[in-house]
């Protein structure tokens, strides 16, 4: 085979961004094995000079002449199917073949948000995981996950309404995750083998220098390589065969015999050819969600692909991206109270605030509240926040409604000279839940930096002992961009409506109580208060109740009754015993009446449950684990009850609520406030 070392191409070293960018849109592509039409149907359809053989395969000749050369690329992924739908409206899963090598591959898809391929559209349904709060139920569960441990909600109750959807049996599913690029890296599940099919497509928009080149992006290559014997087999007498292959711990450039690929040896054979060359491309983290890889590594194997293909040495070409994915299918049924509860829960939940960094989801509080409420809020030296309403009390007690801003996450506790970051816990995290997923890091400014959360090579059990994330720059480069010793980190977060009526994001706790607070607060009018009442929103609730402790300081002796607005940690999971903390989703609010370190005086709780019966508002009452805001307020004197709405999956990336629950709770918050107390 003749090398053309001197090959030109559009270098990206000067663009890394931009070429980060393109090529993480070919890692994003949906085209799990067996299923590849996702993907190949979009690509056609942008891809100029390509088009589908029989196989499903994509097919793209260059060249004309007595020499036929192929290079061949493997477009399929790992992926599950749906198994089995219940008639609870769970699904299971099951891999389809043999899947990925590395250990923790399954378990990087617990607790995570997917995307259900089926017929109409792609819909996000998340997997179960242990609620965060019931840590101590589960500490003996130590094995790592696999694909039998994974229960796929797709918000439905019943096997009815996932027909009703449009989910079938044996649907694909895969995880749901944007194109993901940073500094001069890309990272994404098999972005080995996908940037090998985007130097595929740029080299063939070469000019060959002799003979003919037929480039082939082939499906089921997890299968062995299927699609690319067929097409093989079908060309007839083939010179030379180049396979970019999948990422490995180092590049790979070298020739092969056929009896090492096994089946596909005997098609080789057939068509005139005895060894072939094979590529790989060098990544870190192989065979993981986060598998990545350097935009220099990229253009090393553009200029490897292309010398493969004989393209002549003045010949240029460039990085395309791929297509974008098939669009979610919308799911915004429900009244337009859910609507406009989802609306402004998306906009909270998808804002970074890791316990202690709350100033961007603060801004948002403000510019939410009604105009009035906006020139009254007060902001004390932490960032709580605070509006107060109302008429000096006869007796000067105040009624205090607080939520917390703060979300579970992880903040920085070293930097090492390489650029790892070693993380310190910020609250109860499911931190198998992040290990090996997207990173985003909050910096003072405001703005964020895109990495990833780094991932053992091994794992005897399911929880690692420390967490570390990478962000593509050394200690060095890191401080230039403002990054220090305890700025948060969390993960890449979406807000989604699954189902007819529920919503699934990270940090529902306590973006979800925010809302609440929020949306009563807009129902209020001050003057018809017969009371002094208090809608504050405090600060690192997940680090220690810091923030409510200030605001108890300031308010707690005059305070009567504290409601804390927060999640109820619901057992309504197939992944937790019903026994205690057994709040449906979907059939109310929850008085918290119970919890680790506090409880509701059984007066208070009658007087709730009154107002709700006579307001028409379902009410469940519950115990659960953890405890809120309002147990500062208790050493004061002040009487709690924590308002909730039932939420499954605590702590982790794949929370779940009901937004009928949600839209009940804010009605009960703003009769609570505007009760009178006589």
């Amino acid at each position: 085979m003749k090398h053309l070392f001197a090959f030109l191409f559009v270098s990206s070293a000067a663009f890394a961004d931009t070429t980060g960018e393109l090529l993480s849109r070919w890692v994003a592509l949906d085209a799990p094995l067996g299923h590849e039409h996702f993907a190949t149907d979009r690509l056609v359809a942008s891809l100029p000079g390509w088009e589908r053989d029989d196989n499903g395969n994509l097919l793209r000749r260059v060249g004309s002449g007595e020499l036929r050369r192929v290079v061949a690329c493997g477009l399929d992924g790992h992926g599950y199917v749906v198994s089995q739908i219940r008639d609870d409206g769970y699904l299971r899963l099951h891999r389809i073949g043999r899947g990925p090598r590395h250990p923790l591959w399954d378990q990087a898809h617990e607790g995570q948000q997917v995307r259900i391929l089926g017929q109409t559209g792609p819909l996000v349904g998340v997997t179960g995981v242990a609620n965060g709060h019931f840590a101590s139920q589960h500490r003996h569960e130590t094995s790592v996950v696999t694909a039998d441990h994974l229960w796929l909600d797709v918000g439905a109750e019943s096997g009815e309404e996932v027909a009703s959807i449009g989910i079938r049996l044996l649907d694909p599913v895969v995880r749901h995750l944007p194109p993901w690029s940073y500094a001069d890296e890309v990272a994404g599940p098999g972005t080995g083998a996908r940037v090998g099919c985007a130097a595929v497509a740029a080299a063939s928009q070469g000019e060959v220098a002799s003979g003919e080149t037929i480039f082939l992006m082939t499906t089921q290559h997890h299968f062995g390589w299927v699609g690319l014997g067929g097409a093989v087999a079908r060309l007839g007498r083939v010179d030379e065969v180049t396979i970019v292959g999948d990422g490995e711990g180092s590049r790979r450039n070298e020739l092969v015999h056929i009896d090492s690929q096994r089946r596909l040896g005997p098609v080789f054979h057939r068509a005139g050819v005895e060894s072939l060359r094979w590529l790989a491309p060098a990544v870190a983290d192989a065979g993981t969600l986060v598998e990545r890889m350097t935009v220099a590594e990229a253009d090393a194997l553009l200029a490897a692909v292309a010398d493969s293909a004989g393209l002549r040495a003045d010949s240029s070409s460039a990085w395309l991206g791929a297509p974008a994915p098939a669009p979610l299918r919308s799911m915004d049924a429900g009244s337009g109270d859910e609507k406009e509860v989802a609306s402004l829960l998306k906009r909270l939940t998808e804002t970074s605030a890791v316990t202690g960094h709350e100033p961007p989801v603060q801004r948002i509080v403000v510019d939410a509240m009604p105009s009035w409420a906006r020139a009254a809020a007060q902001v004390d030296e932490l960032g709580n926040t605070w509006v107060e309403m109302g008429p000096d009390s006869p007796d000067g007690k105040t009624d205090v409604f607080i939520a917390h801003m703060d979300e579970v996450g992880y903040d920085i506790e070293s930097i090492a000279p390489s650029g790892i970051v070693a993380l310190r816990r910020r609250g109860g995290t499911v931190a198998s839940a992040w290990e090996g997923q997207p990173a985003k890091l909050q910096l003072e400014s405001g703005d964020e930096l895109a990495g990833v959360f780094l991932t053992r090579d091994s794992a005897e059990q399911k929880r690692p002992e420390q967490m570390g994330a990478w962000f593509g720059m050394d200690a060095a480069e890191l401080e230039t961009r403002g990054v220090r010793l305890g700025l948060g980190v969390t993960g890449y977060k979406e807000g989604h409506r699954i189902g007819a009526h529920r919503f699934t994001a990270r940090s529902l706790d306590d973006r979800a109580g925010t809302t609440a607070l929020l949306m009563a607060l807009n129902r209020i009018d001050p003057s018809t208060l017969d009371r002094r009442v208090i809608f504050a929103w405090s600060v690192q609730e997940e680090g220690g109740l810091v923030g409510a402790g200030a605001l108890a300081e300031r308010f707690g002796a005059e305070t009567r009754q504290v409601f804390s607005v927060d999640t109820f940690v619901s057992s309504d999971t197939p992944l937790e015993s019903p026994h205690f903390a057994y709040a449906p989703l979907g059939a109310g609010p929850v008085l918290r009446a119970i919890e680790n370190s506090s409880l509701a005086p059984p007066a208070e709780r009658e007087r709730v449950l009154a107002l709700a019966s006579s307001a028409g508002i379902p009410l469940q009452l519950g115990l659960t684990q953890g405890g809120t805001d309002g147990t500062m307020f208790t050493f004061w004197g002040a009487a709690n009850a924590g308002l909730s709405w039932p939420g499954r999956y605590s702590h982790s990336p794949a929370e779940v609520l009901d937004l009928r629950d949600l839209a009940g709770l804010h009605q009960l918050i703003r009769l609570l406030a505007e009760s009178s107390l006589d």
